[in-house]
């Protein structure tokens, strides 16, 4: 985010960079907004501390932020710093991605034969398969943006699956994120994305080595985005910007003095495992992650897990923060842990997730009922110390202004000791052995996941290791039930090995049935009702699936009813009984426009 950095100098950028390549990033993608003032001074920074130390940059253009970039503005900054030495570049082209910007794909065909350069860009609101097609496939490349979970489930890869399915060969950037919190009013911010197990940040990762074919770039969202607390560098008070009353307007400040530098702990072994398949360490370590206060002790700021904004079923946020500490610990072997929270002590033998072979990361929680100040985390192995971790924050019971920060305070610390730690096997050496799918796929996942068989476009592996031992074959053929191809391969894989679930398998050839909605996709709110002057309003709004749940009531969910296109023309709408949550921007400009509610 260039747009943050108005306050540094060329030692901040080197510093940041520094920070970087400790933990094998190779580059920064630098988002920058169109008729930014800090772009110019920054830029010029950024690249001088890039060349001081060996480092790549690459632009992102924010379509978003300022709104649509002139072709030239962006043709003169690539033409200024593309061929530097310190600019990416892929096969000699200089790399060049955005935020959005599908309306303007049509510059890039220019842009393109005027600078030369490879274009991956990020038009996520497309979908992979619409944003191939823009501009006559301008695209040389996709990036896509859904790096977070839904609604607390778990995260999962079928919209990495589809972009690969479209893309068919061509580059694929696969997103990793941490988090997801912002609480930005001026901006129509409020939500939160989280898995339940609050696990996304070693989810994903496990995400990026199952993945097959392995995507060709991996970009981190993000370094310094404090708005959407999903940075990983540090804490920095001269980037606070957003959370102003002139900016985002935030209730209170939900980054500061809630580090997440531990997230950076495991990256240089989750790197090296994507970038060469393996990967070495000698020193072990453990990273906590936790909220501040505990999710029932305040006001939750009207913030939603998910958003309606993107036609998302809303959630209170309360059903996806469970109150728990969250532990991942890089070990060359099994080891215990030991909890002294409070007056409460936890022992953790029995992880939640281990590596193959017993060497790499663990991943555990323990529930907590009550607040506490300094708390202690002791790696334990054969009855020895291995890491003693003194956490020097605390939950308490009280919040900044009342309201409960989502964020979290993220720690970590190494262990003294030398240890030579390298996983038994190679990526390539490794097979699925553990997954999921949703609804009617959970059991077919459980089974074929087990024993490698894990396609992305209906499962997700969860785990990898040595391939275990198959039953013994049945030789029964299966077939979808429903002729939904989606679950072919599934049957013919699982009924051989004694797995038929006669609602989703069968023994029969049935006629090829196409569903009209992918049974991936979450449900949404398909009808819902409101109190007074909002009934009317949400009566049609939730009909598509934008039901805020601060003025709506939901009444029924299923797959994702398309709303009208928006009418051209209709640009100011205004709510005339206050706050409405956008259903009047959302109705009007639909073509139903209620009076006296909006106008």
């Amino acid at each position: 985010q260039v747009g943050n950095t108005g306050g540094w100098s060329q030692a901040d950028w080197t510093s940041e960079i520094q920070l970087a390549q400790l933990v094998g990033i190779d580059a920064f993608a630098l988002n920058i907004a169109a008729n930014d003032s800090n772009n110019t001074p920054q830029l010029a920074n950024a690249f001088a501390a890039a060349g001081s130390k060996g480092f790549q940059l690459f632009f992102s253009f924010d379509y978003a932020g300022h709104g649509p970039w002139a072709q030239g503005d962006v043709m003169a900054l690539i033409k200024q710093y593309g061929s530097a030495g310190t600019y990416f570049k892929r096969n000699g082209k200089p790399f060049v991605s955005t935020f959005e910007g599908p309306d303007n794909a049509a510059d890039w065909v220019n842009i393109k034969a005027q600078t030369g350069c490879f274009l991956i860009p990020d038009w996520s609101s497309y979908g992979a398969a619409a944003a191939l097609q823009l501009a006559n496939g301008v695209a040389d490349g996709l990036f896509n943006w859904a790096a977070w979970a839904w609604g607390g489930g778990a995260m999962n890869t079928y919209v990495d699956a589809s972009y690969m399915q479209f893309l068919n060969g061509k580059p694929y950037m696969m997103p990793v994120s941490p988090w997801f919190y912002t609480n930005l009013p001026q901006y129509d911010k409020n939500w939160m994305w989280s898995t339940m197990t609050l696990d996304l940040w070693e989810q994903r990762w496990i995400e990026v080595l199952t993945a097959s074919p392995q995507p060709d770039y991996i970009e981190i969202i993000s370094w310094n985005d404090f708005g959407e607390s999903h940075y990983i560098g540090p804490l920095d008070d001269t980037q606070y910007e957003a959370f102003g009353a002139d900016r985002g307007n935030s209730p209170y400040n939900y980054a500061k003095d809630m580090p997440h530098d531990g997230w950076r702990e495991l990256l240089p072994y989750y790197i090296d495992l994507y970038k060469t398949g393996t990967a070495s360490f000698t020193k072990e370590s453990i990273v906590t992650w936790f909220r501040t206060s505990l999710a029932g002790a305040c006001a939750d700021g009207e913030t939603t897990g998910n958003t309606a904004s993107q036609l998302e079923y809303e959630y209170n946020p309360l059903e996806l923060m469970p109150d728990r500490l969250y532990f991942s610990a890089l070990l060359a072997g099994y080891a215990e842990l030991k909890i002294t929270y409070g007056l409460n002590t936890y022992s953790v033998k029995n992880w939640d997730s281990t590596p193959d072979g017993g060497v790499g990361v663990y991943h555990a929680s323990v529930p907590i009922a009550t607040t506490s100040g300094p708390w202690r985390v002791t790696v334990i192995r054969n009855g020895a110390t291995v890491i003693d971790y003194a956490v020097p924050q605390g939950v308490s019971g009280s919040c900044p202004g009342g309201v409960t920060n989502w964020n979290p305070w993220v720690g970590s610390k190494q262990s003294s000791a030398t240890v030579n730690g390298k996983p038994p096997r190679t990526i390539a050496q490794q097979e699925c052995i553990e997954g999921w799918g949703p609804d009617n796929f959970a059991t077919l996942c459980n089974t074929t996941c087990s024993y490698g068989y894990c396609p992305s476009s209906a499962c997700v592996c969860t785990n990898k290791g040595l391939a275990r031992t198959k039953p013994k074959s049945t030789g029964v053929v299966g077939y979808p039930a429903n002729g939904d191809p989606n679950y072919g391969g599934l049957c013919n894989f699982a009924c051989n090995l004694g797995t038929c679930p006669a609602y989703a398998c069968s023994t029969t050839q049935r006629d090829v049935s196409i569903p009209k909605t992918s049974p991936f996709n979450p449900d949404t709110c398909t009808s819902g009702q409101g109190s007074g002057i909002t009934n009317r309003l949400c009566t049609y709004t939730c009909r598509y699936g934008f039901c805020p749940m601060h003025s709506c009531q939901c009444t029924s969910r299923g797959p994702l009813n398309l709303p009208p296109p928006e009418i051209d023309g209709v640009s100011k709408v205004t709510s005339n009984f206050g706050k409405d949550n956008g259903l009047c921007n959302f109705a009007c400009k639909r073509g139903f426009c209620p009076s006296p509610e909006c106008s």
